[in-house]
Order: structure tokens, then C-alpha cells, then sequence
């Protein structure tokens, strides 16, 4: 399980930079790409099992190793810069600036739209929900906590 759940923090790490170099609703609808991919290969993501286990030390697991593979895409874009390491930082400056109690709830509402279009995936087989998903939470402005984690690495590495 650790090694697909750093995986699946890679996938959402990809899709997540793949926003940051597009922006707007393309990289919205590109940010996807992470999600369908960690559906289609069933590996554990925190932000699509939080919803669904009360085995608390089984997600901060999952959490941990997410956040691993994140990372790591992190680190490899601050290696070859460019325009999505210079708006991590401006996503991990707007972030902070929020504080942490707001920029907790606006991990509740990705992490609610997340859980629905993964179990909408699972119980109806259509990748629609996922499709839509991700956008969604980022036009309603919640925040994607494992993404986040790895913006915030490629800011610390940045300085």
C-alpha cells in the first residue's frame, strides 16, 4: 500500500502542476488527469478514502505517502523551473494568507467533492464524476490538500 499510495501522490502531484502551468478552467479540466488516473489504477489517495474508512491510522498512512509522492513531483519541477514553480509560490503565498482555519475548510470542500466523485465512480463505473469533479473544487476555490503540500515543498526549495 505505500508504494501505490506515494503513486498516487505523484498523479495528483502531476495533475496538480499541470494546473499551475495552464491555469484558468483548461488547467482546472488538466488538474483532472491526476484524479481519473488514481481511479482507473485504484491506488489510495487520502482526499477519495477520508469518506469512506474511520481507520484513522490506515489515512494518516495514505496521508504520509500521498504526500511523499508529491513531493517528489515537486522537487522535479523546481529542477527544470519555469512558470509552475514561480505560481506555486503564488498559490502557497494566497494560502497562507487565508490562515489556517479557512484554508482548512476549503480543504472540507474539496475533500467532500472528491469523496462523492470517487464513490460515483466506484458504484456507477463513469469517470464523468471525476471528469467534473476537480474543476469544480477548484472554481468553488477549495483547496487540494496533498497538491498543496507539494506547492508548498517547491516554495521551500525555491527560496
Amino acid at each position: 500500500m505505500n508504494r501505490q499510495s506515494i503513486f498516487a501522490g505523484i498523479l495528483i502531484g502531476l495533475g496538480a502542476f499541470g494546473y499551475l502551468a495552464l491555469g484558468g478552467i483548461p488547467g482546472a479540466v488538466i488538474f483532472a488527469f491526476g484524479l481519473i488516473s488514481v481511479v482507473l489504477s485504484a491506488t489510495p489517495l487520502y482526499t477519495g478514502r477520508a469518506g469512506f474508512t474511520n481507520d484513522i491510522g490506515a489515512l494518516v498512512r495514505i496521508w504520509l505517502f500521498n504526500v511523499l509522492g508529491c513531493i517528489f513531483i515537486g522537487l522535479m519541477v523546481h529542477a527544470v523551473g519555469g512558470d509552475s514553480a514561480e505560481r506555486a509560490v503564488e498559490v502557497v503565498a494566497g494560502r497562507l494568507a487565508q490562515g489556517p482555519l479557512k484554508s482548512f475548510i476549503r480543504a472540507i470542500g474539496c475533500g467532500m467533492i472528491i469523496d462523492i466523485a470517487v464513490w460515483l465512480y466506484r458504484e456507477k463505473k463513469s469517470i464523468l464524476p471525476v471528469i467534473f469533479g476537480v474543476p469544480l473544487f477548484i472554481v468553488c476555490g477549495f483547496y487540494h490538500s496533498i497538491a498543496d503540500v507539494g506547492s508548498w515543498q517547491l516554495c521551500r526549495v525555491q527560496r
